[in-house]
């Protein structure tokens, strides 16, 4: 069972993330509003502060569309 005290907690620190970081949110809901869908490809590169770049991709099924769609409305509301 999901904690409610967790979940207020997560939104929360969601809120300061995206006061902090503006571009990202907006960045968020652009991708949700063109309609990501089973086969769409997410790749994410990550350079640490000493240069070092990590990166790794992901094809989402359906089950993964359905998690960010419900984690979408679980921190926009």
């Amino acid at each position: 069972m999901i904690n409610p005290a967790k979940l207020l907690k997560l939104k929360s620190a969601w809120d300061v993330f995206a006061q902090n970081h503006p571009k990202f949110p907006k960045f968020m809901k652009a991708i949700h509003q063109n309609g990501v869908q089973e086969g769409t490809i997410i790749e994410i590169n990550v350079t640490t502060a000493d240069g070092k770049t990590l990166s790794s991709n992901i094809k989402l099924k359906e089950s993964d569309v359905t998690l960010f769609s419900e984690l979408s409305e679980l921190l926009n509301n």
